[in-house]
């Protein structure tokens, strides 16, 4: 069993900063790509950052300049620096793992965080 624990979300101000962190735990040989998506509501689910484990990063080009991906291979975590938060940000955000058990490699997600961007 795999688990994903994040934390971070909250409601912030537009303009406004967000630290999202998430670690995994568990059964976990390795883990290829690490990353964040989002769901805002009624919007299909999107990739926010992925990060593999080289360090190549791929961002969604709504949130390049903006976010910061960044990962801690001995720890199994993964982090989200959000900055400059514009409304258009709210979502929940789930942590996201492409790793390899005893098993075939495999998608996870976490149990997601709440961010809301309002005055």
């Amino acid at each position: 069993q795999v688990q994903l624990v994040e934390s971070g979300g909250g409601l912030v101000q537009p303009g406004g900063s967000l630290r999202l962190s998430c670690a995994a735990s568990g059964i976990i040989f390795s883990i290829y790509r690490m990353g964040w998506y989002r769901q805002a509501p009624g919007k299909q689910r999107e990739s926010v950052a992925l990060m593999s484990n080289s360090g190549t990063t791929d961002y969604a080009d709504s949130v390049k300049g903006r976010f910061t991906i960044s990962r801690d291979n001995a720890k199994n975590s993964v982090y989200l620096q959000m900055n400059s938060l514009k409304p258009e940000d709210t979502a929940v955000y789930y942590c996201y793992i492409y790793y390899s058990d005893y098993g075939p490699s495999r998608d996870y997600w976490g149990q997601g965080t709440q961010v809301t961007v309002s005055a």
